[in-house]
């Protein structure tokens, strides 16, 4: 049988080891975050701006997310609205107030995108997923939104 002294000894050192490998294993975890946040992906290079200018690659990063890449929205956690086959869309004010100062559960992107983008990714959904309103939104229409 173990002395008390022993034990508590024993213990004292399992708790250490465990310690050191928990802390060397976040300390690795730090350095890997801090390397990948010194060298950013192209795409996110500016961290209070989204990178991607075309309508195609900022719906993917950003907005398929929620809405699915075929645009037929999803319910579970939330529910996100179809953007296919999607009638509101044809009045180009709806989906521009929408990206840029979000609604209910979608959050604004105003901030987030430049009017550039904002113009892209509308022009993207509305002439995709089976939309066919081919008037196309321009940054000046965005700007006029904000």
């Amino acid at each position: 049988m173990l002395r008390p002294q022993t034990l508590s000894q024993a213990l004292a050192a399992a708790f250490s080891n465990t310690v050191v490998a928990a802390l060397s294993g976040v300390a690795i975890s730090c350095a890997a975050m801090l390397s990948a946040l010194a060298q950013p992906a192209e795409r996110f290079g500016n961290p209070v701006r989204f990178m991607p200018q075309s309508g195609e690659a900022l719906y993917a990063d950003v907005c398929q997310g929620c809405h699915m890449p075929e645009g037929v929205g999803a319910v579970g956690a939330g529910a996100y609205p179809a953007l296919a086959r999607d009638p509101k869309l044809a009045t180009m004010g709806y989906p521009l107030f929408l990206v840029i100062h979000g609604r209910k559960g979608m959050p604004p992107f105003g901030k987030l995108l430049t009017d550039e983008q904002v113009a892209a990714v509308v022009n993207y959904i509305r002439t995709h997923f089976g939309n066919d309103f081919r008037d196309a939104v321009s940054a000046a229409d965005a700007k006029a939104v904000r």
